[in-house]
């Protein structure tokens, strides 16, 4: 179940930003909906956002709402998570996910069980 990868992750300082893709090298993700979700050692995967097939946007982190910002380009089969003023507390492994999509909906998923495919991860860092 490891079909997608992630990329742009790295060290950063504090306030500074990133911008993480999520592919799908040899299908499409155009009819999937697709979560970022992070884990910081120790702790429970949490959901960050996500975004249906057709752009509806799900955001399940308070910590980050307004400053991140989830997309996609269907043209270049990639989502992108868009980090802006970037803390400490957000250094974690950061993952996407891809959900099988059986009806048509503007909601998606923050439940890790609830996606068919990940990928391995990148990790962030934010320190001084």
């Amino acid at each position: 179940q490891t079909r997608l990868v992630e990329s742009g992750g790295g060290l950063v300082q504090p306030g500074g930003s990133l911008k993480l893709s999520c592919t799908a090298p040899g299908f499409t993700l155009e009819n999937d909906a697709i979560g970022w979700f992070r884990q910081a050692p120790g702790k429970e995967r949490e959901a960050v956002s996500c975004i249906t097939s057709s752009g509806g946007v799900t955001h399940h982190l308070d910590a980050v709402k307004g400053r991140f910002t989830i997309s996609r380009d269907n043209a270049k089969n990639t989502v992108y998570l868009h980090m802006d003023n970037l803390q400490s507390d957000d250094t974690a492994v950061y993952y996407c996910a891809a959900e099988n999509v059986a009806v048509l909906t503007r909601y998606c998923s923050g439940r890790v069980d609830s996606y068919d495919y990940w990928g391995l991860g990148t990790q962030v860092t934010v320190s001084s």
